[in-house]
């Protein structure tokens, strides 16, 4: 079974990773494709920077940057991983993905840390979970983190 876990770096997309490692620990067999997705430069950011390869270092450096919490608690559970960052529409990218790495599940957080998509209540992980032809685990927050934004 090969897992993709599609993190944002938020504390919701990390709860996913912690699940996966408990899962993982308790004697799943399964290969971690850890992926995150950077949206497409808006044509603001095109015309202010002028220079497409310095947009493509700094959604590179993002994507990374986003990736090192999941990466530290895999790594402290001693799970082999591969890495992804690509760029697009979340939703469909993560698609992409699935099928690229040959996945058989995506396990990913209930929600984002887009003020937007959070608003709209999880909208990347509900465009998933209707659009993927694999199966979609959405790990909801842990009750003690209700506050969290």
């Amino acid at each position: 079974m090969r897992i993709l876990l599609p993190v944002d770096g938020s504390e919701l997309a990390l709860e996913a990773v912690r699940f996966a490692v408990r899962m993982l620990l308790a004697g799943w067999r399964a290969e971690v494709v850890l992926a995150n997705v950077q949206e497409t430069p808006s044509l603001y950011e095109l015309v202010v920077v002028h220079d497409p390869e310095q947009i493509d270092r700094a959604s590179a450096e993002a994507g990374l940057h986003a990736l090192q919490g999941a990466q530290e608690l895999l790594d402290a559970a001693g799970v082999e991983y591969e890495c992804e960052v690509a760029r697009g529409d979340p939703a469909h990218t993560i698609i992409d993905m699935t099928e690229r790495f040959a996945c058989d599940l995506i396990m990913m957080g209930a929600r984002g840390t887009s003020a937007l998509r959070s608003a709209m209540l999880g909208s990347v992980s509900n465009e998933v979970l209707h659009a993927s032809l694999i199966p979609v685990m959405i790990v909801k927050p842990d009750p003690l983190m209700a506050d969290l934004p």
